[in-house]
């Protein structure tokens, strides 16, 4: 008779599709394109630029890759002069920017598991390709699908791509935008990085 096949560790998922991805986009997954507008001298809209965002980074043990599509350091945005574009394009933001915004898309290697995490701050997360597991600090969790959009609330958090049973690649985009503290029975919450500390700290 058969043994069930035992369900992998926190550890072994941590540490699944090690060396996956090296380069933008994931293998399996498309190119992505942005595009950003502007205004010439008669106030008209143009096109300023079509491309696949500045900053690319690889996290985990080639597991995962961050493609920051824009971020901005303050609200309102100054948008003239170009301002913004000069930011986005020169700083590679941390997780989130304290008074700014930062719009993350992220390609996950199958079955990959991240680490437990908290951005202080109020975050869309959309499902762009594939499926993924939601699992909170508190045991909870949900599953995610394409089109699916979670309204994250400074909350520890951990996601696990289940694309096709674990099998496939998938993608997900967020937009993280600052918030004031949290405080929880008299102690506020604060980030936690823990292994992403080394892709998010002094950025």
């Amino acid at each position: 008779m058969a043994t069930p096949r035992q369900q992998p560790t926190e550890a072994e998922l941590l540490a699944t599709s090690a060396g996956y991805v090296k380069t933008f986009p994931a293998p399996g997954l498309r190119r992505n394109v942005r595009i950003i507008t502007g205004h010439n001298a008669e106030g008209k809209g143009i096109f300023v630029s079509t491309d696949d965002g500045d900053h690319h980074r690889v996290i985990g043990n080639d597991q995962a890759l961050a493609n920051i599509i824009y971020s901005t350091k303050e609200t309102p945005v100054e948008l003239n002069g170009d301002a913004d574009l000069k930011y986005a394009t020169e700083n590679e933001p941390g997780l989130h920017i304290h008074n700014g915004s930062v719009v993350r898309m992220m390609d996950f290697a199958p079955n990959v598991l991240s680490p437990m995490h908290r951005a202080v701050s109020l975050d869309y997360g959309i499902v762009i390709e594939g499926e993924f597991k939601l699992i909170l600090d508190s045991g909870e969790e949900k599953i995610m699908r394409q089109g699916d959009v979670c309204v994250n609330r400074a909350t520890a958090h951990q996601w696990h791509n289940v694309s096709g049973n674990g099998t496939l690649p998938g993608r997900m985009m967020w937009v993280l935008l600052d918030c004031k503290p949290i405080v929880i029975n008299g102690q506020e919450l604060k980030q936690e990085l823990n292994e992403l500390a080394p892709y998010y700290v002094n950025k």
